[in-house]
This record gives structure tokens, sequence and C-alpha cells, in this order.
């Protein structure tokens, strides 16, 4: 590729970086991003998911299927970089590196242009709302991806990426089994009795059954993400009564964010916290209310898949590394691997890059090349 074709690719990643969109409300940036891979001919384009997109390439409906996605929503954080592409958007930025996700993807299309599949049809997703969980969910149920007809969407390998701070540019960063972790929003309402806070006696206040949850969910966690047994929990956000110093408070709230290996130690995690809250609950005479938000399921990679971006790396001279353990974010990409065999790996994004989620953060935009390289290879492998 000539520097002119690559600075295409940088251009689209830095144009998706000036204008964020947090999750569910992608609207320009899948308008930004048809425009663009509309150019590489793709057999079918088909937008789903509200704000997502899909485009296929092949139409052969024997032969193997092979599905690639990236996500595409930025996040709440107000930019502090300088640079001449930092965001427009108030408040929003893109500080997990979607844009570079998307541009990658969009560099395979182009790939995929010039050297259509022999057989089988290859699926490029460009996913909306990763952050809040929400995203593959909404995929996997729209009409247009569906695992019921078999002549929709069913793909034999499924497989994603998610650049890596941290570690040094263009390292590929993989592990069969979880490689990210299971994660799990939990919301704790604690509903006793106000009272004048002269007479707390004639109220329920749950301050200390709260205090008493919190320290005591120290003690059921395992923070150490080498052990099956990890288990992190997170206090995130706490409210309780008002900025009344006359009113002794009735009402309270613990949000926390839970994580494991997979699946089956969340549901043990769960189980513990549940139990606790049970018992506080039956001591303190409060009503102790539970709900779940932005659930992730671990990225479970196949073991075969995992071979396949091993081999591949390493055929196209990249570094590879072979983690020990899941990484302890969530990435909503483990639903489809819930559904489908498959595996997400890491690249490197620089070993002084800012982390994931700061104010001044940017993706590596080096990375889109030599990903999208491996990418097709993957692709290669399976249908030539």
């Amino acid at each position: 590729m000539t520097t002119d074709e690559a600075d295409i690719f940088v251009q689209f990643r830095r144009a998706l970086h000036q204008f964020p969109e947090v999750s569910c409300q992608e609207v320009d940036t899948q308008k930004r991003i048809k425009s663009f891979v509309s150019q590489f001919a793709p057999t079918r384009l088909v937008e789903l998911a509200t704000t997502g997109l899909l485009l296929q390439y092949g139409e052969n409906s024997e032969g193997p299927v092979t599905l690639i996605r990236a996500d595409i929503d930025a996040l709440p954080i107000q930019e502090t970089n300088a640079f001449a592409h930092r965001s427009k958007i108030d408040g929003v930025s893109h500080k997990c590196g979607h844009d570079g996700h998307a541009a990658i993807v969009a560099r395979l299309a182009s790939l995929l242009a010039q050297k259509p599949i022999a057989k089988g049809r290859v699926y490029l997703l460009f996913q909306p709302a990763e952050e809040n969980g929400k995203g593959a969910e909404a995929v996997l149920n729209d009409p247009a991806f569906t695992t019921i007809r078999p002549d929709r969407v069913r793909p034999d390998r499924v497989f994603a990426l998610h650049n890596l701070p941290g570690y040094k540019q263009g390292v590929i960063v993989c592990k069969p089994g979880s490689f990210t972790s299971s994660v799990l929003s939990l919301i704790v309402s604690f509903e006793g009795r106000v009272s004048h806070s002269a007479e707390p006696e004639m109220g329920l206040n749950p301050a200390y059954a709260m205090a008493d949850f919190m320290l005591k969910t120290r003690q059921i966690q395992h923070p150490d993400p080498g052990s099956d047994a990890f288990a992190l929990v997170t206090p995130v956000y706490t409210t309780m009564g008002e900025k009344s110093y006359g009113i002794s408070a009735g009402y309270g709230e613990v949000h926390l964010t839970l994580r494991t290996r997979n699946a089956k130690r969340m549901e043990a995690l769960k189980a513990q916290l549940l139990a606790l809250l049970a018992e506080l609950s039956s001591d303190s005479g409060l009503t102790i209310k539970t709900s779940y938000t932005e659930a992730f399921f671990a990225s479970e990679n196949d073991t075969k898949a995992f071979e396949q971006i091993k081999r591949s790396a390493l055929k196209l001279g990249y570094s590879f590394v072979e983690k020990q353990e899941p990484f302890k974010w969530g990435e909503d990409f483990g639903l489809f691997t819930q559904h489908f065999p498959g595996a997400m790996f890491g690249i490197g994004n620089g070993e002084d890059s800012p982390a994931l989620h700061n104010d001044d953060y940017d993706f590596n935009d080096k990375l889109i090349e030599p990903a999208a390289r491996l990418f097709f290879d993957l692709i290669e492998i399976a249908h030539s």
C-alpha cells in the first residue's frame, strides 16, 4: 500500500475521532462509516441494531462464514489533547480507540474488494453500544442477524480485536479461554423510613447497613487476576438521604461493578452478595432490592481460533505474546463468543500510550495496516 492509500484510512480514523458519539447515539458515525466503506463494493450493506452497519463479501451459500467485528461508540469523557484531530464534541471523545478499530475494519473492506474471497461469505460488523454492553445483544436480536434462519448470518468463526496501551506497538496479545472478564454492575437499594434527625429511633436509617455491606464486600472479593477465583468488587456510586440536616435518611443506594474470570464464577459471586444482603435485611428490618445493568460476558477464545491468530501473526512477522490471565476489563464481544466459536486478540498501542479511558489517550494510527492484514490473513486461510 502506498503512503497516499494509508493516509486515507488515517484521515478516516481522525474524522471519526473529531465527531464522536456515545453508545446508542452513533447516528452520524453510522452515516460517516457507510459513506466511506461503500467505495469498497460490498456484496451487501445493511443497517442494523439501529446505529450499526453490516457489510457482506461473497454470496456463496456453500463454504465457511467468517465475521469480523469492530466497535464504534465513544465515551462521555472531555478530551484534554490539543492535536488537530481532537474531539469537536464537548464532553465526548474516543478514549477507548473504537475509532481506530473502525478504521482497521474499513481497511479490511478495501483488502476484500481488491482480492475477493474464493468461497463462502465474510461479514464485517461495525457494532454500536459496546461501552454500555447493549450493542452485541442488539445485533444478535436484529432480524437482519438472526441465528435461526439458515439463509442469514451464521458465522463459523468470529474475530475481534482491542488496542492495548502499555504494550509494545504492534505486538499481538492473545490467549485461549477467557480473554476478558465477565463484568456486571449491581445496584442495591436500601429502603427504610425517614424521621427527625433528633429522633432517629423513630425511623429506619440505612446508613449502617450500607456501610456494613460495603466493608463486607472487601472480604468477599479475590482481586488476584491470575487466580481462577478472581472476583473484584468495585464501589462506583453511592447516595443516601437529602442535604437536610434535620432529617434522618430513609433511603440509600450502593452501585458496584463486579468482575470475574467467567460466567460461572460471576454466578457464585452474585450468590454470595445476595446472601449477605438477605442477612443484612433480616438484621436491620430494611427492605433491600437489587437490580443489574451493563452485563458483559467474558470473551471466551476458542482454542482453534486462538491457534489461527497465533499462526497468522507469526506468519506475518509480528511479535506474539500469549497472555497468562484474562484482562480485567469487560468487552461485549463476549456475547458473540457465547453463540459462535471465535476469539478476540489485542494489539499493542505503544508502551508509552496513555491508558484506555484516560482523557489524554489516542489511538495509534500505525496499527491500522498490520491489524487489517492480520484479519485478512485469517480470512484467506479459511476462504481460499
